[in-house]
């Protein structure tokens, strides 16, 4: 079986976001459902963003919308582990925003999860997407050095 590996790029967060795992975040295995990691990396990403004044309806104009998604897990997670999800942006190539996600407990370290997502900003006339505007790159640079 082919697995999914990502490397998180480690030199890129932006942004760490504490997190519990709620009693309805476990599935039928006992542990962090699919649906509910999903939505707990969406809730940080939101707040990465939303610390940058960019929240994901208004990235500089224009809305983003979520195009692809890969996870790699590596550990369960169990109601209710203490979680940080740590959120990296690479410089922007192309119209994509890739937008790295990295789960872990937050008393052990230990990687739960490895998220990657590529975000397109859409003009709204059009439906089409745009380039990644020079300010938002800029905005992204400054928080990687931050």
């Amino acid at each position: 079986m082919e697995r999914v590996a990502l490397e998180f790029p480690s030199a890129a967060v932006i942004h760490r976001h504490p997190l519990t795992v709620r009693v309805t975040d476990m599935n039928y295995g006992r542990h962090l459902g699919h649906d509910a990691l999903v939505s707990l990396l969406h809730e940080a990403r939101s707040h990465a963003f939303a610390s940058l004044g960019l929240p994901e309806w208004d990235m500089q104009g224009y809305p983003s919308v979520v195009v692809d998604l890969a996870v790699q897990y590596q550990q369960e997670a169990r109601f209710p582990d203490a979680l940080v999800i740590e959120t990296a942006v690479p410089n922007p190539v192309g119209k994509a925003l890739t937008v790295y996600q990295r789960i872990t407990k937050a008393e052990s370290g230990q990687v739960v999860a490895t998220a990657r997502l590529n975000k397109l900003l859409l003009d709204v006339s059009s439906g089409r997407p745009v380039a990644i505007p020079n300010a938002l790159k800029q905005t992204l640079a400054d928080a990687r050095e931050g």
